[in-house]
Order: structure tokens, then C-alpha cells, then sequence
């Protein structure tokens, strides 16, 4: 079964869709090995993995896309993938959804914000006309090859102009033809309750450390209604918190010995990163050498 129609399997179920975020291929091959049920693709993290740079819309499509595809192939589960804007207007967005849908990823993720876009969680956003957007998303509905690929809508209007437009908008999304829609950032329990009460598709929340959000468990946001929910940001913080520490260990004490108990050993990570099977098929294809 491809990956698009598992996650429409798994949101037909009825059980919300956990969707670790990955900065990375290797980061999504964990979350993947570990039993998750999707991966979520962090523009946030891939523009600080790949460039060194905040999320302030530096990352271009292509690159965007090429992160999409090796990712898509080291998770072994569906992928959700940030597309920010699409990357322009409609026009645009109908290149972004060919490219995402040809990478192999199950949902693709739109956003309204005005180019360059930024963090959801950051202040200073602003957002385009809410007409603009839906031509936005009925370009991408009308685009898509595989009736299994999804269309997720997120909206940004809650920071810039309350819950009542960001809702409103949502409406106007999910009428266009998003299969998901995100509202970004509420900032109250009753705020997440009050998106289910009126989004009749499929609700994302999303979970960020710090963020504008109250950080509930998996348990409560199902109870709350949502479909998805996402941790776009752990990874890079974990990953960054732990090379801080590795190297200030380097230049403290002038070697990595003590930190060994913080890593897996060489050969724990030849098993997670998969040598094993690349072995096995070289012996498979191998016709040997004199």
C-alpha cells in the first residue's frame, strides 16, 4: 500500500495520527524505526539543518523538495511535509504540489501567510487576503495525480487577527477542498476546543516547546477532537542541546571519552542507520573479484 492511502487508512480509523518532526533523513529513519505513525517534515527544522538559519522563508522549493524525497525514503512511513506558501501564488503552488506529490509525500502542508513567510510561532507574521488562499488551495486540490494525497490548509490569522477569522478562514479552506486544516497558535484549551467545534475535517494541532500553544498530552488532544498532532520543533532543540554539550565537553577536557555514555556505540548506530541490509544486497549482487 503506498504511503498516501496509509494515512488516509489511519485518519479514516478514527486514532489521532502522532507525527514526530524531523530536521533531517536520519531524524525521520528514528521516528520511523521507533513505531510512529507519520513523520512531519519541519520547514523550521530543515531551514536550520540545511542553511544554519531561522525559519524566515530563505529556504527555496527545490531544496524543499530534495529534503522531501530523502526523507520520504528513510522514514518508511507517511510523510506530512511543510510547503510554507507554496512558494508564490497559484501558479506556483500547482509546481510545489507536482514536486511534493513526485517526492512521495502523503500530505502536503499550505499556509497563508504573506512571502517570505515565518514560524508559526513567531510574532510578526502577516497573512494574505483570505480569497487569495482558497484560489491558493483549490489550485492545489485540482493539481494533485494521486486522490490519496492530501491537501492541508493552515492558517496564521490567529496571532495577526484573532480565533474568529482564523476559524472563519479554516471554513473557507476546508470548502475550497483541504482534506486537514491547521489553525496555527491558539493560545487557550477553550480556543483548541472551539476549532473542533466548527472544523467538520480533519484538525491538526501542533505542539511546540515554547510556543504559543498549551503543550497537551496525545490523550487530550484526541479527546479534544484533533486528527494530528505534530512536534515540529523537538528534534533540532534536543539535537542542538546535545552537540552544545559534546563539543563544550571537547573544549573543556580535550576529548569526547566522557561523553560516551550520552551516545550510541558504532555499532548500534550501523543497526539503526541500516548497514546490515546494504550488506545483505551486496552479497546478493556481488559477482565477486579476482
Amino acid at each position: 500500500m503506498k504511503q498516501t492511502a496509509k494515512m488516509r487508512e489511519l485518519l479514516k480509523s478514527g486514532k489521532m495520527a502522532v507525527a514526530p518532526g524531523a530536521h533531517d533523513a536520519m531524524t525521520a529513519k528514528v521516528i520511523g524505526k521507533l513505531g510512529f505513525d507519520a513523520v512531519y517534515m519541519t520547514g523550521y527544522g530543515q531551514s536550520a539543518s540545511h542553511l544554519g538559519q531561522p525559519d524566515v522563508g530563505l529556504m527555496t522549493m527545490s531544496e524543499m523538495v530534495a529534503r522531501a524525497s530523502n526523507i520520504v525514503e528513510a522514514a518508511g512511513v507517511p510523510v506530512i511535509a511543510d510547503a510554507d506558501t507554496g512558494f508564490g501564488n497559484a501558479v506556483n503552488v500547482m509546481r510545489t504540489v507536482r514536486e511534493y506529490e513526485k517526492a512521495g509525500v502523503a500530505v502536503i502542508q499550505l499556509e497563508d501567510q504573506v512571502m517570505p513567510k515565518k514560524c508559526g510561532h513567531m510574532i510578526g507574521r502577516e497573512i494574505i487576503p483570505m480569497d487569495e488562499m482558497v484560489g491558493k488551495i483549490k489550485a492545489a486540490v485540482d493539481t494533485r495525480m494521486n486522490p490519496d494525497f492530501m491537501i492541508m490548509a493552515r492558517t496564521d490569522a490567529r496571532t495577526v487577527k484573532g480565533i474568529e477569522e482564523a476559524i472563519k478562514r479554516g471554513k473557507a479552506y476546508q470548502e475550497a477542498g483541504a482534506d486537514i486544516v491547521f489553525i496555527e497558535s491558539p493560545e487557550t484549551v477553550e480556543e483548541m476546543k472551539l476549532i473542533n467545534s466548527e472544523i467538520d475535517v480533519y484538525t491538526l494541532a501542533n505542539m511546540v516547546e515554547g510556543g504559543r500553544t498549551p503543550m497537551l498530552k496525545n490523550d487530550e488532544l484526541e479527546a479534544l477532537g484533533f486528527n494530528v498532532t505534530i512536534y515540529p520543533t523537538a528534534s533540532i532543540y534536543v539535537a542542538t542541546k546535545a552537540m552544545v554539550d559534546l563539543w563544550n565537553g571537547l573544549k573543556n577536557d580535550g576529548t569526547t571519552a566522557n561523553m560516551m555514555d550520552k551516545m550510541v556505540t558504532f555499532a548500534e548506530f550501523n543497526d539503526l542507520i541500516g548497514l546490515d541490509s546494504i550488506r545483505a544486497i551486496e552479497r546478493n549482487y556481488s559477482t565477486g573479484r579476482e
